[in-house]
């Protein structure tokens, strides 16, 4: 069974995009003694090895769960002490308006706009931030330009195992993979790397790096997908509690065809939950993989999320523990190109 203590204490750390160090901190904590090398790299990835048993078949798999969540940054602080900010990310004005946002200090602030929320779009900057401070000079006591800040949202349990909270994504991929990792005692063929990315949120940079270095035979994103049980801004086929969703369409990458089959043949000769998905926008680390050093395979496994990227996204700890369950048995097979 895993510990979705892990996961709670994960999804209420603050970690937005190039500001990641309080998850690092965490996974290192958690990953140390299960792994045979692990570092940091300059950017601020880890990359933790599993090796296999030293098989002539084995592949170097590289798995990618980014730490990093979307946000704002501070561009201005009016006369009257109110925050304007632009986006770190793509964030929906509305998940934001009325709600609060908690900057990497602590400080907390409350979400207004200038005009009707309706007339705004999805323009951050007629958003501000009010901390209760009536001056530009009082404000720059707790927040200054350039400071970065990110969702409040609490981690509750709901009906039929289901779980809220900020942060899903991709917390939730981070949690999985810790957990897989956990189980892995290095008697499969592969070695495998376990790396967590930086800076997926703003356009999948963390695992460009991560890949250059690794080198992989064959790469993995680990990440959330929609939800479309319920009416929403997308269309498909997903739906939280139905399984982990195995990725047979991604916008940012071409997914190998013989991946994603033995990818769909491992959950079911392990009996593992599944269901198809397909992305029809956004992107996954996959992408970066994909076209890093002579070009890998990519394949992709995804936690299905209702109301991502948003202060309270839901999903299903049996889809969690489906996902932990794809990740070990996947990694541990033979592959034969």
């Amino acid at each position: 069974m895993a510990n979705f203590e892990l996961l709670k204490e994960l999804s209420q750390a603050w970690g937005v995009a190039g500001r990641e160090k309080n998850i690092r901190a965490i996974i290192l904590r958690e990953i140390e003694g299960y792994v045979d090398s692990v570092y940091t790299d300059n950017i601020g990835n880890i990359i933790a090895l599993k090796k296999g048993n030293g098989s002539a078949e084995g592949k170097k798999i590289m798995l990618s769960a980014h730490m990093d969540e979307i946000g704002v940054q501070v561009k201005k602080i009016e006369s009257d002490g109110r925050i304007k900010v632009c986006s770190v990310g793509w964030v929906w004005t509305a998940a934001m308006y009325n709600d609060r946002l908690r900057f990497q200090n602590g400080t907390i602030g409350v979400v207004g706009c200038e005009g009707n929320i309706e007339e705004a779009k999805n323009d951050c900057g007629k958003l501000y931030v009010d901390i209760g401070c009536t001056s530009k000079e009082e404000t720059e006591k707790y927040v200054k330009v350039g400071d970065y800040a990110g969702f409040c949202g609490e981690y509750y349990e709901l009906q039929n195992d289901k779980v809220s909270a900020k942060t899903f994504d991709d917390r939730a991929g981070c949690f999985m993979l810790i957990e897989a990792l956990k189980r892995n005692n290095g008697e499969g063929p592969n070695d495998v790397y376990y790396v967590f990315s930086v800076q997926e949120e703003v356009g999948c940079r963390g695992a460009t790096a991560a890949a250059a270095q690794v080198k992989p035979d064959i790469g993995i994103s680990v990440d959330v997908t929609p939800d479309h049980f319920y009416p929403c801004d997308l269309e498909g086929c997903n739906a939280v509690g139905e399984g982990i969703s195995v990725t047979l369409g991604d916008p940012s990458a071409m997914l190998d065809e013989d991946l994603v089959e033995a990818m769909l043949d491992c959950c079911e000769e392990h009996h593992i939950p599944y269901q198809r998905g397909v992305m029809d926008r956004g992107g996954t680390d996959a992408s970066s993989m994909n076209l890093s050093n002579q070009g890998v395979r990519v394949a992709g496994i995804a936690l299905v999320d209702r109301y991502p990227h948003s202060q309270c996204s839901v999903i299903s700890k049996k889809d969690a523990e489906a996902g932990i369950d794809l990740i070990h048995h996947y990694t541990h097979r033979t592959f034969q190109f």
